[in-house]
């Protein structure tokens, strides 16, 4: 069985499982485990920012992040499909007591004239503030689109006039910077403060991220131990992220190549998928998820006419051709 439901289901390397085993460890609650404060020194300085802070999901990455610059009873402006509002069980009101207004975009883009004609300034106590927009980067719900560099810069720009945060949902945006060549500090100079993933397409069992200045990071750690995000000898999994990091990053092109053969497959043109996510259309999703199956491809709903298929490191050349050569017949 070819399993294409999620990048999130790559299993370590054997080089990465002996990374792990010899990790030094310390106790990272009390700030004292090494290898975690190596892979938070490395992945802030990668996207230019003071300081990083490392988490066991995405989820909880973000939330820190946008709670970073949104208060209570504020709101995040966000794309209408973005993984914040979507795929996050309303952890952002839950947890932080954030709205979200949202636009949208078939691409995920953060176009900045319909992002401003929604902003909504400190009006006195009748409407909610606007404290910051979050994009996301690659966008998971638009088959892993890449979002313009040049909007991007634009919309920071903007923001910084306006008294605005940016947040960067970069679960997977290291396929973004395969894929344009745009350097990671270029990517992380339009936001305030973003997350990234390693345990996506870079492999990494478990961990993600936040990244952002001294003070944002440090509020973080507070919130991240009283959400029970405090955890102790983690340098084995921080192990497996610098592993990733030095092993695995350039290889996302690979993924991206094995995308566009199954794009191609199933009749869509290859030149629309920017990284290693395929979205189809079809009438019925859950019963072309049931007949891949039959033929040996796992495949995932993500609505009731959608469905997404996600290559990555466990899945080589030969696996994509015949998985390419499976949906054909469908």
């Amino acid at each position: 069985m070819i399993d294409l439901r999620s990048d999130t289901l790559t299993r370590p390397t054997e080089a990465m499982r002996a990374a792990m085993a010899r990790a030094e460890v310390g106790d990272d609650v009390y700030g004292e485990d090494p290898t975690v404060l190596a892979l938070e020194e490395r992945v802030a300085g990668l996207f230019g920012h003071e300081a990083a802070l490392f988490t066991p999901t995405g989820s909880m990455a973000n939330v820190l992040a946008v709670g970073s610059l949104v208060a209570p009873g504020q709101e995040v402006l966000c794309e209408a499909s973005a993984h914040i509002a979507r795929a996050e069980l309303g952890a952002h009101g839950a947890i932080g007591g954030i709205t979200m207004r949202t636009w949208t975009h078939p691409r995920g883009r953060a176009e900045l004239a319909t992002i401003s004609s929604m902003f909504a300034p400190d009006m006195g106590p009748f409407f909610v503030r606007t404290a910051a927009v979050s994009v996301e980067n690659t966008h998971n719900f638009a088959g892993g689109a890449v979002l313009p560099l040049g909007e991007l810069q634009e919309l920071k720009d903007w923001a910084v006039g306006v008294g605005a945060g940016v947040h960067l949902d970069g679960a997977r945006i290291w396929n973004a910077h395969v894929a344009t060549g745009v350097p990671l500090a270029e990517y992380g100079a339009i936001a305030s403060v973003l997350s990234v993933c390693l345990s996506k397409g870079l492999g990494a069992p478990v961990g993600s991220l936040m990244v952002g200045s001294r003070d944002a990071v440090a509020e973080a750690r507070v919130r991240r131990k009283r959400m029970g995000g405090g955890m102790r000898q983690v340098g084995i999994l921080a192990a497996a992220g610098l592993h990733a990091l030095d092993h695995h990053v350039d290889r996302l092109a690979d993924d991206h190549a094995h995308a566009r053969l199954l794009a191609e497959a199933c009749g869509l043109d290859p030149a629309t998928v920017d990284t290693n996510i395929v979205v189809v259309e079809r009438s019925d999703a859950p019963a072309f998820v049931a007949a891949a199956a039959e033929h040996g491809v796992r495949v995932a709903t993500v609505g009731p006419t959608a469905v997404r298929m996600v290559t990555h490191l466990d899945v080589s050349r030969a696996d994509a051709e015949r998985a390419a050569a499976a949906l054909a017949e469908l």
